[in-house]
């Protein structure tokens, strides 16, 4: 005896039948961005999903700082800032240069603030 399958029952927001519409999903997948498009904007999005991260980047909104003095407001450790300031580089978010023995650190990419003021707004309506 072959076991009956059952299929659960679908929900109020699922199709009931399969019918795919073949010019919708043309259109919509030529403009979908390439896999690392797709790629490079979820690591940006993880490095916002920081807490440290996202206060380094709002901090540097405001002037450029240099490490010591990072690490002084966040109250962290120079290498913990250190850290995650070379994550954010790597992300092409922010860019530092060397002045004697100090780094100091700025905004690379003016994008990366306006996501965090839209979510802002989101989160303060």
């Amino acid at each position: 005896m072959v076991p009956s399958v059952t299929r659960p029952r679908p929900g109020p927001d699922t199709c009931e039948v399969v019918c795919v519409h073949e010019g919708t999903v043309a259109t919509v997948g030529a403009g979908m961005p390439g896999e690392d498009t797709v790629h490079r904007l979820c690591e940006a999005f993880r490095a916002l999903g920081d807490p440290t991260r996202t206060r380094i980047l709002l901090a540097l909104e405001q002037a450029e700082m240099c490490v010591c003095d990072l690490a002084a407001l966040l109250r962290l450790t120079s290498p913990a800032v250190s850290h995650q300031l070379r994550l954010l580089r790597g992300l092409g978010l922010v860019r530092y240069r060397r002045e004697g023995k100090l780094a100091y650190y700025s905004l690379d990419d003016d994008h990366i603030m306006a996501l965090i003021r839209m979510g802002r707004e989101h989160i303060e309506e």
